[in-house]
C-alpha cells in the first residue's frame, strides 16, 4: 500500500518505523481475519459517493439543468387548449354564439334579437402563441441560466475538494493515533525492562525501594496513556466514517502505517493558482449571471411583439360543430407599471454590483488562504527534518542512561528523565510526520487541485 496522493505536490509521507512497530502492524490485519486494509484513495472515493453534503450539491446540479431548459422554452410556441360551457339569455352573447354555430337563422318567424331565449354553447378552443422579438429578454435568461448552472457545478466542485482534504486529515488522524499506540507500546516494553533491572538491583541491595517504586508509577502511567491512545484510535475512525457519510472504515479494515520518505513540499509563489479554485470561479459566474439579470429586467421596459392564433369549435345540440379560427399580430409596451420597472431595474443593478464586491472578497480570502497553507506546509516540513535528528539523540541518550543505570553509574531520576523524554520526541515525531503530510494536502486544497484528482463513477 502506497500511501500518497496523486501530485508532483503531493509526496508520500511515512518515517521510518522500529521492526516491532511493523510487526504490530501486521499482527493486527493478521489478528482480524486476514482483512485488506483500506487506503486514502478508496475512503475519498467512497466519500464523493456516499456524502450527504456532496450528493445534496450534485442533486442541484440536475435542478441547475433543468433551469436552463425552462429559459430555453421561451424560444418555442406555446400552446394552449381550453373549453366551455355556457348558457345566456344575453341578447349580445345568444345572437354572437348562434353566429358562431352557423344556425343564426333572422327570417325565422320566432327571431326576436331582443328576446333570444336561453342560449348554450359549447366551445372548445387551442391558441398558439411566439414571441417573435422582444430585444433579447430571452436570450439573457437562457445565457444567465446556464451560468447558474455553472455555479452550482463549482458549488459541487468546492465541496469536493474541502470533502477530500477533510477526508486526507481524518485518514492520516487515524494512522496518527495508530502510531501514538505504538510509541505507548514500546515505551510500556521500556518500563518493564528497566522495572525488572531495578528490582534484580533492589535484591541485590544495589538500589533503593524507591528506584522499583518510581518505575511502577511510570508503568502505570504508561498504561493509562496507552488506553487514551487506542481510545483515540476509535475516535479518528468516528471523525473519517462522519465524513465519508457511512462507517466505511472499521477495526478490521485499519490502514496501515508504513515506511516512506517525505520530501519538502513545492513552495513557488502560484498566486495564479487561486484561479483554479472553484470558489473563486462561482463567485465570477455569479457576478456574470446578476449582469445579464440586470440587462434582461433593463429590457423588459421596451415592447414586444407576440404572434398568436386561435382555433375554436362552437356547438349548441353537441351533434356537431363549427369551427372558426383568428391570427395576428400584437405588439406590447408596458408605458407605466407604478414604477415596478425601474424598481426592479435598480434591484438588479445593485444585486450585480454587490456580486461585484462578493468576487473581490472571495479572491482576497482565497489569496490569503493560499499564503496561509504555503506557509503551514513549510513549518511542517522545517519541523519534521527537526524532529527526526532528535529522536535519534533520544534513543541514543535512553540506550546509554540504561547501561550506565545497569552499571550503577546514573541514578533513577536519569532513566525516567531519558525515557519521558524519548517519548515525548516520539510523540512530536508522529505529529510532525502527519502534520506535514495534512498540510501538504492543505496547500492543494488551496490550490485547487484536490477535486480534479479522483471523479465519481
Amino acid at each position: 500500500m502506497k500511501i500518497a496522493l496523486r501530485s508532483d505536490s503531493c509526496l508520500r509521507f511515512v518515517r521510518p518505523i522500529s521492526i516491532l512497530r511493523a510487526c504490530l502492524a501486521f499482527a493486527l490485519i493478521f489478528l482480524n481475519g486476514h482483512a485488506e486494509a483500506d487506503t486514502l484513495e478508496e475512503c475519498i472515493r467512497e466519500a464523493l459517493q456516499r456524502n450527504p453534503d456532496a450528493n445534496a450539491a450534485a442533486i442541484r446540479v440536475e435542478a441547475a439543468r433543468a433551469m436552463i431548459s425552462e429559459a430555453d422554452s421561451a424560444y418555442f410556441p406555446q400552446l394552449s387548449v381550453a373549453g366551455g360551457y355556457v348558457v345566456t339569455d344575453n341578447p349580445t352573447q345568444a345572437f354572437m354564439m348562434q353566429l358562431n354555430q352557423r344556425n343564426l337563422d333572422i327570417m325565422a318567424p320566432a327571431f326576436d334579437p331582443n328576446d333570444p331565449g336561453n342560449t348554450d354553447n359549447l366551445r372548445l378552443s387551442a391558441e398558439l402563441k411566439y414571441r417573435i422579438y422582444d430585444f433579447g429578454q430571452r436570450k439573457m435568461m437562457s445565457e444567465s441560466a446556464a451560468l447558474g448552472a455553472d455555479a452550482v457545478n463549482l458549488q459541487l466542485a468546492a465541496i469536493r475538494n474541502e470533502l477530500i482534504y477533510q477526508i486526507t486529515r481524518g485518514y492520516f488522524s487515524i494512522l496518527q493515533a495508530l502510531d501514538y499506540v505504538t510509541v505507548q507500546q514500546e515505551t510500556i516494553r521500556s518500563f518493564e525492562e528497566s522495572l525488572q533491572v531495578a528490582r534484580d538491583k533492589y535484591k541485590a541491595g544495589t538500589v533503593i525501594k524507591t528506584d522499583v517504586l518510581n518505575l511502577e508509577v511510570a508503568l502505570v502511567q504508561a498504561r493509562e496513556d496507552l488506553i487514551r491512545a487506542r481510545n483515540s484510535v476509535d475516535l479518528a475512525i468516528v471523525a473519517l466514517n462522519t465524513a465519508i457519510g457511512y462507517d466505511f472504515v472499521t477495526r478490521e479494515s485499519l490502514p496501515v502505517p508504513e515506511e516512506n520518505v517525505s520530501t519538502p513540499p513545492v513552495m513557488e509563489q502560484d498566486f495564479d493558482a487561486i484561479e483554479n479554485r472553484p470558489e473563486l470561479q462561482l463567485v465570477q459566474k455569479m457576478s456574470q449571471a446578476k449582469e445579464l439579470l440586470y440587462i434582461k429586467v433593463k429590457r423588459q421596459n421596451y415592447p414586444v411583439l407576440n404572434a398568436y392564433g386561435t382555433y375554436d369549435l362552437d356547438s349548441g345540440n353537441l351533434d356537431s360543430f363549427e369551427g372558426s379560427y383568428t391570427v395576428g399580430l400584437r405588439a406590447e409596451w408596458d408605458i407605466f407599471t407604478g414604477f415596478r420597472n425601474s424598481s426592479a431595474t435598480r434591484k438588479a443593478e445593485a444585486e450585480w454590483r454587490a456580486a461585484q464586491q462578493d468576487e473581490e472578497n472571495v479572491r482576497i480570502k482565497i489569496k490569503q488562504d493560499l499564503r496561509s497553507a504555503r506557509i503551514q506546509a513549510a513549518e511542517s516540513w522545517q519541523r519534521l527534518e527537526t524532529i527526526r535528528k532528535s529522536v535519534e539523540s533520544a534513543l541514543e541518550s535512553l540506550r546509554i542512561t540504561q547501561v550506565r543505570y545497569r552499571e550503577g553509574v546514573a541514578g533513577i531520576t536519569d532513566l525516567l528523565t531519558a525515557q519521558v523524554g524519548l517519548t515525548a520526541t516520539r510523540t512530536r515525531s508522529v505529529a510532525a510526520l502527519y502534520d506535514h503530510a495534512v498540510a501538504v494536502s492543505n496547500l492543494q486544497r488551496a490550490r485547487g487541485e484536490l477535486y480534479t484528482l479522483y471523479s465519481v463513477q
